[in-house]
């Protein structure tokens, strides 16, 4: 597109912390010790912080990969730019395409959260109070995320990095409490497979918890499509995405960790997500108030991560829309905030269309799981996408920097460690720990394949009519003359 006038994002907005929060906040923390990774303890029993240990190093490889591309590629549009440089421009769209619709519903999805997590905890202390009456909490949540994506990545990222700060300061200083309470019952056995779940003796048992705790660690790479507003991008996204991913997994280490010496290794495959056996439960039960704490951190973990993530779909449907891949519409940025405000509007619109309209029609708890199924399901292949792109980049573009180590085996790891993941998002029965998916949530896969249908459709109207712009989807804008503030240029934006 020679001559373009779409005005950018606001370059140099945002530095390191707020870029490293951005990713953390979209692995969800808080959310995830508290839910997520309890889910692996019908398998792992006990082992599940080797589980999560395991995780950890197997999510690490895919992070490299993204680091490694952001260091190289900085642009708004991340993965797509990563896929269509590394494999072929077409590949590039359609996981633009794909990842752009995920994206999108991530917010809906936690603030279904919101809304039955807040509702049942104040049932539960005052019975008077309905535990159906969830949405006014996720209207109250999607306004919040409106009002930050408007006034620009400064503001959305600085309300991000507190949010973050607060949930998992929360849960470390539970964790280090509980090893300490512990104290005679702290154990490194718990680091081995002696505690496994019945029926799941041994390796395979820690091998089924680790796939459950890998979904944990989505949303590591969320840094990358800030490039274009970050100080020193190829430096700062490259130790933005592998500092989330290591830090919080070494957090879901301790915590799991602290909680299992805690509530009993031998004891460990019936905790879960809620009742007396959680982390709410145990402190109701043994720690008083520090509940409540418990309770926030939850749920300033859904508004954190619906945050983060409303601001990768808006990013990556700027990309897509300055390209005129998407409409341009999603192009269009506030002449003094510099926020793609049209793509604010449409994420704010599919939040709320989602969210109710699901929430109604099941419940907000099977609509939160059928929109976490979709999500999983594009988020997972995206990845293991990334990984291929990672080596076609360096074998096809970059040989001079090649490191086959970083470039071609991690990617290689990172894929084996993901494909598990997706069979058990898909809910596809290749193992034995894997159950079949039942309806509504079973809608997921259909849904993904007719969105990646209509993607297929337009790919090929495009390269039929417009094909530059398919090309475009490998354009790295960041390398170019940027467009001056109309600010400090003085010029008029009409």
């Amino acid at each position: 597109m020679s001559g373009e006038t779409v005005p950018g994002l606001r370059r140099e907005a945002i530095g390191l912390r707020e870029v490293l929060f951005q990713s953390i906040t979209a692995m969800a923390p808080a959310a995830a010790v508290a839910a997520s990774i309890p889910s692996g303890a019908a398998f792992a029993g006990g082992s599940l912080p080797l589980s999560v240990l395991i995780a950890l190093v197997a999510c690490l490889f895919t992070a490299s990969c993204v680091a490694e591309l952001a260091r190289q590629l900085p642009a708004a549009g991340s993965v797509a730019t990563y896929a269509a440089q590394g494999l072929h421009p077409a590949v590039g769209f359609l996981v633009g395409w794909g990842y752009v619709f995920v994206e999108a519903l991530v917010p809906p999805l936690l603030l279904l959260q919101l809304g039955f997590t807040t509702a049942g905890t104040l049932h539960q202390e005052w019975s008077s109070y309905p535990d159906d009456l969830w949405w006014p909490w996720s209207l109250a949540g999607a306004a919040v995320i409106a009002v930050a994506g408007y006034f620009g990545v400064r503001a959305s990222a600085r309300f991000g990095t507190v949010l973050g700060v607060f949930e998992v300061l929360v849960f470390v200083v539970f964790a280090l409490w509980l090893i300490v309470k512990a104290g005679g019952d702290n154990t490194w056995s718990v680091f081995g497979t002696s505690h496994t779940a019945e029926g799941y003796q041994g390796i395979s048992g820690v091998f089924a918890g680790s796939v459950y705790t890998v979904l944990a660690f989505a949303g590591f790479e969320a840094a990358a499509p800030l490039a274009e507003e970050t100080k020193d991008p190829r430096r700062t996204m490259h130790r933005a995405v592998l500092g989330a991913a290591l830090a919080i997994g070494l957090v879901y280490v301790l915590t799991t960790y602290a909680m299992t010496v805690y509530f009993g290794p031998d004891r460990f495959a019936g905790f879960g997500a809620s009742g007396a056996a959680s982390w709410e439960g145990v402190a109701r039960a043994s720690f008083g108030l520090f509940w409540v704490l418990v309770f926030l951190a939850v749920v300033n973990s859904t508004i954190a991560n619906a945050n983060a993530c409303a601001t990768v779909s808006t990013r990556t449907a700027f990309a897509l829309g300055r390209i005129r891949v998407f409409p341009q519409l999603f192009a269009r940025v506030h002449p003094r905030h510099r926020s793609p405000v049209a793509g604010v509007a449409v994420q704010c619109a599919v939040a709320l269309a989602a969210m109710l309209g699901l929430g109604f029609s099941y419940d907000p708890v099977t609509a939160f799981l059928l929109l976490a199924t979709v999500i999983v399901t594009v988020v997972i292949g995206v990845y293991i996408v990334v990984n291929l792109a990672c080596a076609g980049y360096f074998l096809r573009r970059r040989r001079e920097l090649l490191k086959p180590v970083r470039h071609l085996l991690f990617p290689l790891f990172g894929i084996v460690a993901f494909v598990p993941a997706l069979l058990t998002a898909a809910g596809l029965p290749v193992f034995d720990f894997v159950s079949e998916l039942t309806a509504p949530v079973s809608y997921a896969g259909p849904v993904v394949g007719a969105w990646m249908f209509a993607g297929v459709v337009v790919l090929i109207f495009l390269l039929r009519r417009h094909p530059g712009r398919i090309a475009e989807t490998a354009r790295v804008h960041l390398d170019e003359n940027p467009t001056p503030d109309p600010r400090q240029s003085g010029a008029v934006q009409s």
